[in-house]
């Protein structure tokens, strides 16, 4: 096919990208296209497939509140199905409150908004100079999303250059991510702890990060007794901890949350992606009841004033309901994935072009010895093309490869495409 007259895909340039394919239906963890081939979709649809395509269960919990009730404002307003998932999320997660949003940036957003104005409401006044606490924390290589205050979250790139001039500044801490056979982490680990402890000497309004694996900047995992010593030193600092889990969230680390795995409870947490199965668009935010009374006043002002036309669609809470009944009927689906991946993916690093190979949850990745390391580098689009050759839809970070399959893949679909990778590898030889 040829490129729409008036679409605009993301992230692609038009100029060099090849034309996109068209997807004609897809069920489990399959696509397949208007030509009638049959690709294995081993990233999820961009993470956010959680249990497959088309899953029946969540399609007719759909179906069902559509009769019943598709949309009503969320301000005068309130609905079972949101009640339900609040309820649930909050059991679950250990946060008492849950706002809504629409995405995992929106949710991002949301979290950094409030951890801002909870400060800014305990002097009772607007000032901007709540117990002098202005720094906003994250870790290098994060990504939190593209909107301004969560690009302005993550790592300066290639994607945030153009609008860096209305980025507001964040203090910057090293992530010691690992990989197997990594002798040299715990070094790593302690430096880097070493520079949040002085970094946390400056009145500090809240820590973000990615718990367990930074998706985006190139699945770069770290150690949960990291993650601890990161949250006790934020603890002991006072300031907030913030849990981006839109990537990691609903089993994709391994445990429910990542947060769960590492041991560690935020102050505030934002979800998306899996969070309705990857049927419908909706982020979520969830924060401690003490967060949620600070914004509790007479005074107009002390509001979150903050909101989404789509806020708590029924349609999406009846989506994530269902899809965590899938999650809680069979938690050995994510959590022993890692079993899957793992001699599949001890036999690839054996492979010359790989490197630090890591797997963590349903997340198994390593980085091709070739050129440069980032985004740029051109290996990541030879490995898509020629995997898709194979039947197998990956989407590479540069010179990172990934598969971050749905949770209903098969085995032989799973263990067809590492031998598209190794078959790619080869090629690249």
């Amino acid at each position: 096919m040829s490129w729409h007259p008036h679409l605009w895909h993301p992230t692609t340039q038009v100029a060099t990208a090849p034309e996109p394919l068209r997807v004609r239906s897809a069920r489990g963890s399959e696509l397949e296209l208007d030509d009638g081939r049959r690709l294995i979709d081993a990233i999820s649809s961009w993470w956010v497939t959680l249990h497959g395509h088309a899953e029946p269960t969540i399609a007719a919990a759909i179906a069902r509140q559509a009769r019943q009730l598709e949309q009503v404002i969320f301000a005068n307003f309130s609905h079972g199905p949101a009640e339900q998932l609040a309820t649930r999320l909050s059991a679950l997660s250990g946060l008492e409150r849950l706002f809504f949003s629409d995405n995992g940036s929106t949710a991002v957003e949301v979290t950094l908004k409030i951890a801002w104005q909870w400060w800014r409401n305990q002097e009772g006044v607007g000032d901007g100079a709540a117990h002098g606490r202005r720094q906003l924390i994250a870790f290098e290589g994060a990504y939190h999303g593209d909107t301004f205050g969560a690009m302005a979250l993550g790592e300066r790139s290639l994607f945030t250059g153009p609008y860096e001039p209305l980025l507001f500044e964040v203090a910057r801490v090293a992530w010691p991510h690992t990989h197997w056979g990594d002798e040299d982490v715990e070094r790593r680990e302690q430096a880097a702890l070493a520079q949040l402890e002085q970094a946390l000497q400056t009145p500090t309004v809240a820590v973000i990060l990615e718990p367990l694996i930074q998706g985006a900047s190139g699945m770069r995992v770290v150690r949960a007794g990291f993650l601890r010593a990161v949250a006790e030193r934020v603890r002991a600092a006072g300031a907030l901890l913030i849990a981006d889990e839109v990537m990691t969230g609903f089993g994709r680390a391994g445990d429910l949350f990542a947060c769960r795995r590492a041991g560690i409870q935020p102050d505030l947490m934002a979800l998306s992606k899996g969070l309705t199965g990857g049927f419908l668009p909706m982020g979520v935010t969830l924060a401690s009841e003490r967060l949620y009374q600070g914004f509790i006043s007479e005074r107009p002002e002390a509001t979150f004033f903050h909101g989404h036309s789509f806020t708590a669609n029924p349609l999406g809470c009846a989506a994530a309901l269902a899809s965590l009944d899938l999650l809680q009927a069979s938690p050995e689906r994510f959590q022993q994935f890692a079993v899957r991946h793992i001699p599949l993916l001890e036999d690839l690093a054996r492979h010359p072009l790989v490197r630090r190979p890591r797997c963590a949850g349903t997340m198994a990745a390593f980085d091709v010895e070739t050129g440069e390391s980032s985004y740029l580098n051109p290996v990541g689009k030879r490995i898509q093309r020629l995997c898709l050759e194979q039947g197998v839809y990956l989407r590479p970070l540069g010179n990172v490869v990934y598969l971050l399959p749905p949770l209903g893949i098969r085995d032989e679909q799973l263990e067809a495409c590492y031998r598209a990778l190794r078959t790619a590898l080869d090629a690249l030889g």
